[in-house]
């Protein structure tokens, strides 16, 4: 007799287990650049999986995420940066600012609501356009982000980027939120909102005729990505300790839209797997790079892989679908 399959709650903390256990080895026996990279690749994770929210569930083609990265960024290093050498780095910082040098966590956190407040700000504006027209304006949202940093070099030293940044993070921090930004996305593409979204995606007339406020849910997905997109810039600057405005910028939106669709446009297991293949690849890829002295191979075999995928499986590796959740053993029949 076949067993019942697993409840989704336990199934979700023997995956979490799981992870942790690869995080502790890939700690305890792997050099630091090796760590590094694992840290990036679930960096990545956390943005293609907040990407599947605002553009996988709801049908949006938001090219946005770089620019909200660099504002969480941003703002969490200006405030964790040590307070000893932000008068000569940062000049123009109003004093009270200019003294402050915070923890990881509340840096991270504000800096993701004003990456937030910015995808609200923004996206009252732009979430009423479709299809390449939003993508146009969000592409353009990452340009004028850049330019701003830029011309606040009294804040930001412009051009030059922030050097010297603390590194606080760690593997288990980009864990942590990779995790929490997982089970966010999880819960809400099982629930009503998610059901709501999807069926917006799906149909819009339909989805207004049944009472669905489309704004309104637009405007919170494309938020909630901002939030996670915020969170994943402050988790990268403290991990590579620099950043520039140009850190983020089209080719990251570019790699993004690539693991989404590939991964299968509304599933968060195939945002997970893209992502963790793509960065790796691209990581993987860079020893042949330089003895070929072709640069920019990983690009062009991404470019290829998407083409591939557009062609002989449109609706990506596993569609909008999740894998079913792994049974216990069977019990023996009597």
């Amino acid at each position: 007799m076949s067993a019942p399959p697993w409840p989704p709650w336990l199934a979700g903390l023997v995956l979490v287990a799981l992870g942790a256990v690869a995080v502790a080895v890939i700690e305890g026996l792997l050099s630091g650049y090796l760590v590094t990279l694992a840290s990036i690749a679930l960096i990545y994770v956390m943005l293609a999986v907040s990407l599947q929210v605002t553009n996988g569930l709801t049908g949006l083609f938001s090219l946005g995420h770089p620019a909200f990265m660099t504002i969480g960024a941003y703002v969490a290093a200006i405030l964790t940066y040590p307070a000893r050498r932000k008068g000569f780095m940062m000049p123009d910082l109003p004093e009270w600012l200019a003294t402050q040098e915070w923890a990881l966590l509340p840096a991270m956190l504000l800096g993701a609501l004003v990456a937030t407040l910015a995808a609200l700000i923004v996206g009252y504006s732009v979430l009423r356009l479709k299809g390449h027209y939003l993508a146009v304006a969000t592409l353009g949202l990452i340009i004028i982000v850049r330019v701003v940093i830029n011309n606040l070099d009294g804040y930001t030293r412009g051009g030059l980027g922030l050097s010297g940044v603390a590194r606080l993070a760690d593997l288990w921090w980009v864990y942590a939120w990779t995790v929490l930004a997982v089970y966010v996305a999880w819960r809400i593409k099982h629930s009503s909102l998610g059901r709501a979204m999807l069926a917006l995606r799906e149909n819009e007339m339909a989805a207004r005729c049944m009472g669905i406020d489309a704004f309104r849910l637009r405007l919170l997905a494309f938020a909630i990505g901002a939030f996670f997109a915020g969170i994943a810039g402050a988790l990268m600057v403290h991990l590579v300790s620099v950043i520039t405005p140009g850190s983020y910028g089209i080719p990251l939106a570019f790699n993004l839209v690539v693991i989404v669709v590939i991964g299968g446009t509304g599933s968060i297991t195939g945002a997970i797997v893209a992502a963790i293949a793509i960065s790796l690849l691209g990581e993987a890829l860079k020893p042949a790079e330089e003895a070929l002295e072709l640069y920019g191979l990983s690009q062009v075999l991404i470019a290829l892989g998407l083409i591939a995928v557009l062609r002989l499986r449109p609706q990506g590796l596993f569609g909008s679908a999740e894998p079913a959740l792994p049974r216990p053993a069977a019990a023996s029949s009597s």
